[in-house]
């Protein structure tokens, strides 16, 4: 099969000719339609989140299964499927209490095994984590699924409590970056009853943000958490509900939690690594308020159809997207991620593996 390959960090990518990958017991090889281009397969790449080398990266996928592995039982050839990028055991008591997201004995496809910038993937666990597409979903929207919409749809739903028990008064979401996971969550949010406050520090990423239904939109800039945290007092009326930082930065997870009102929450969907990992937060305020601190890790595929529906009723996948293109121009997509983005770069970019 071709595919994406990298056999060093931060090194380039190259399209080359591999092995296919066989169905794994329980589990199946999917022909890959299209796959999003995450940051999460960029930290992989420079190093920081380590992978076995060489390595493909991808994990946002939808696509056919072409080969079933002994013992799976709900699925056949031909069907349409995606995934959770964390794909539980299935059998262990955490997969068995509901929560195959943070199983101990987890595969993630580009992570701990070659992923979906490729012909052909490995699933683990079929029977446990595919989850079938409708076709009303194109590929490209499908791919948009995989990782950003499905971690925002956890934090704002079953961490942020957003269309739970809200009330008549509509609650305060603050997104702290306004990208990927971002968006997803100001399309969440907005779609379950929300006001949304969006902040960034790119102009351009703030007007894609009021365009789609943000009620407020904050240009960061230079400024300080507490500094930062006091606007977006201002613009709530006293302070949001839920606060999502997702870009994982330790300011911006500092500022979250200030901008939080009383016994508010506070969601991390973004990546804190390496010296970042270890953050200090505002514990005085934690305690005084009665803050409470999630942290969020993929959705199981059990919790896939109450999104779907979601999506199907109240939100067009589409505004998501930005570039789609073939599998010859993932490598350098890759990459530029390592670049600021241009003033157009709004939207995810998807491989379309049908090209």
């Amino acid at each position: 099969m071709r595919a994406v390959v990298y056999d060093a960090y931060g090194q380039p990518p190259q399209v080359l000719d591999v092995p296919a990958p066989s169905a794994p017991p329980g589990g199946v090889v999917v022909r890959v339609a299209a796959t999003g281009v995450c940051r999460s397969d960029w930290h992989a790449w420079m190093g920081h989140d380590p992978v076995a080398l060489p390595h493909v990266p991808g994990h946002e996928l939808v696509g056919t299964i072409e080969a079933l592995g002994s013992g799976v039982r709900e699925w056949r050839v031909g069907d349409r499927v995606t995934v959770p990028f964390v794909c539980g055991c299935g059998v262990c008591a955490t997969c068995r209490a509901g929560d195959p997201q943070v199983c101990p004995h987890q595969t993630q496809p580009g992570f701990t095994g070659w992923g979906s910038f490729a012909e052909f993937v490995a699933l683990h666990s079929a029977d446990a984590n595919l989850v079938r597409v409708p076709e009303a979903i194109g590929d490209a929207e499908a791919a948009a699924l995989g990782c950003r919409f499905a971690t925002a749809y956890r934090a704002v739903t079953a961490h942020g409590g957003i269309g739970v028990g809200q009330g008549p008064q509509r609650p305060w979401l603050a997104v702290f970056g306004v990208g990927g996971v971002g968006l997803s969550a100001l399309l969440i949010g907005s779609a379950l009853g929300a006001r949304v406050v969006a902040v960034d520090v790119s102009a351009d990423a703030l007007a894609t943000a009021r365009r789609l239904g943000a009620h407020a939109t904050i240009l960061a800039g230079s400024d300080e958490p507490h500094a930062l945290a006091e606007r977006v007092h201002e613009a709530t009326d006293g302070g949001a509900h839920v606060g999502i930082d997702a870009i994982g930065n330790p300011a911006v997870v500092a500022a979250s939690v200030l901008s939080l009102r009383r016994r508010g929450r506070h969601v991390q969907a973004g990546l804190l690594l390496g010296d970042n990992a270890w953050t200090a937060l505002p514990m005085d305020r934690v305690v005084a308020h009665e803050l409470r601190v999630y942290g969020t890790h993929g959705l199981a595929a059990a919790d896939y159809p109450a999104m779907l529906a979601l999506v199907a009723a109240q939100i067009d996948l589409s505004v998501l997207l930005g570039r789609v293109i073939g599998l010859g121009e993932a490598p350098e997509a890759l990459a530029a991620m390592s670049r600021p983005p241009s003033p157009d770069g709004s939207g995810m970019t998807v491989v379309d593996l049908t090209r």
